[in-house]
């Protein structure tokens, strides 16, 4: 029966790439964890760890089968690539693992038969084949040359469905600056980042070989915002705000006011806005624009910020927003379709004051506009609190990946621990 069905599938030309994970679809939903591997989530949730000691996990995706692609992070010349994940068991967990590409990759995601991957010079495309867990054809350059600096250079890629690509390019600053990072020095005005940082860019999905100047700059403005996704007609981003505050000018701020602002802000990009960077930064407490102390703001001027784009949602200082994604499933309750769910990394330079640790957070949602008050989803990934240092996590969420029954993946990026998330309901 299962031989028929898979040769249905395949007559067909049903878009699901593996026919080889066909039973793991259809088995029950897996036992979680008992200790939900260690996360804290909300009543009627529970998690199970799926995988574990992959490397450095960044964002992931799952084929239609559940087969689960989790992008890596490479180390200078070492590591990197993708690991594919199958589940040939039926158990829920991952006992086939496959690795294949190379160099430090953020972006990947599933468009018409190809698996393509952001990394910080370039995105790539690889034709997948049917029953086959990694790809058997060469990798193509869907875009090369990208601006690939060490501070800031990850790379998220988000389709539209219509034909383009699109992809971040950070700004290798945290100021613009002319001496980047040092005590008192102002910024650089007109800023000369913005020319080819610090923004969205848009290309063809289908042509190879582009560069940069084959794309067009959607929007500008931004810092750094690995964290794009497509969502009902708009691409939407969660960007990195600016470090520091308290070190680079000690006479206007203190550390606890670095602490808690500036906020880390979420945007639609509407075609050809300024978000502001690097001249505003946008305060959490104060829920408005204000001028950077760089270009002469004190923690109170509005200057030239009345001329930039808003947020339409902000979440807190240092969080680090690194991926974003829009649940469509319907596995969760009501309330959470529809919604955002947000992988924050978490802070390091809130010192002397404890770091902010890394969540899950989910954002409600209705006709594209933020419907109410943002929610931490998943916890407990430090561990231990208060945390002093990033290094002292257990683990940080770096990516979230819907699974094709509506479960949800988080990826870890401290050992490459994969959770599931099942709703289960209350009693």
């Amino acid at each position: 029966m299962a031989s028929l069905i898979k040769r249905w599938i395949l007559g067909c030309g049903v878009a699901a790439f593996y026919v080889a994970g066909l039973s793991s679809i259809a088995a029950a939903a897996p036992a979680c964890d008992s200790d939900n591997g260690g996360l804290k989530l909300p009543p009627g949730f529970c998690a199970e760890v799926v995988a574990d000691n992959l490397g450095t996990a960044r964002h992931a995706v799952a084929a239609s089968n559940g087969d689960l692609y989790v992008a890596l992070q490479g180390r200078g010349s070492s590591g990197g690539g993708v690991v594919a994940l199958r589940d040939t068991k039926g158990d829920g967990h991952f006992d086939m693992k496959e690795q294949f590409s190379e160099g430090s990759v953020t972006g990947v995601a599933f468009r018409n038969g190809y698996l393509y991957l952001a990394k910080p010079e370039e995105v790539t495309r690889s034709k997948m084949t049917p029953g086959q867990l990694k790809p058997a054809g060469p990798e193509e350059t869907v875009v090369s040359g990208l601006p690939s600096e060490r501070e800031h250079r990850d790379k998220g890629i988000a389709f539209d469905g219509k034909g383009f690509l699109y992809i971040n390019v950070g700004s290798p600053s945290n100021a613009c600056q002319s001496r980047d990072r040092q005590k008192g020095v102002p910024g650089m005005d007109p800023c000369p980042i913005l020319e080819k940082h610090g923004g969205i860019w848009k290309f063809a999905e289908n042509k190879l070989n582009q560069t940069q100047a084959d794309g067009e700059r959607l929007v500008t403005g931004l810092r750094q915002e690995p964290a794009i996704t497509w969502h009902d007609g708009a691409l939407y981003i969660v960007m990195n705000s600016r470090d520091q505050l308290d070190v680079l000018w000690p006479g206007k701020f203190t550390a606890e006011e670095n602490a808690n602002r500036p906020a880390e802000p979420m945007y639609r990009a509407v075609p050809g806005s300024n978000f502001g960077w690097p001249y505003c930064f946008y305060d959490y407490g104060e829920q408005k624009l204000l001028l950077n102390p760089e270009y002469g703001g004190d923690g109170k001027t509005l200057g030239r910020c009345s001329q930039f784009a808003l947020p339409i949602a902000s979440y807190p200082a240092h969080s680090a927003p690194v991926d974003v994604m829009f649940y469509t499933g319907s596995q969760f309750p009501a309330k959470y379709r529809g919604g955002a769910f947000i992988a924050f990394h978490g802070s390091w330079n809130r010192a002397p004051l404890p770091q902010v640790a890394s969540t899950v957070t989910f954002q409600p949602f209705a006709k594209g506009n933020p419907s109410g008050k943002w929610e931490i989803f998943a916890d407990g990934f430090a561990g231990k609190l208060p945390l002093m240092s990033p290094n002292d996590a257990l683990a940080r969420a770096d990516g979230v990946a819907q699974a094709p029954d509506g479960s949800l993946y988080i990826t870890d990026s401290q050992k490459g621990k994969i959770w599931r998330v099942f709703y289960r309901g209350t009693k």
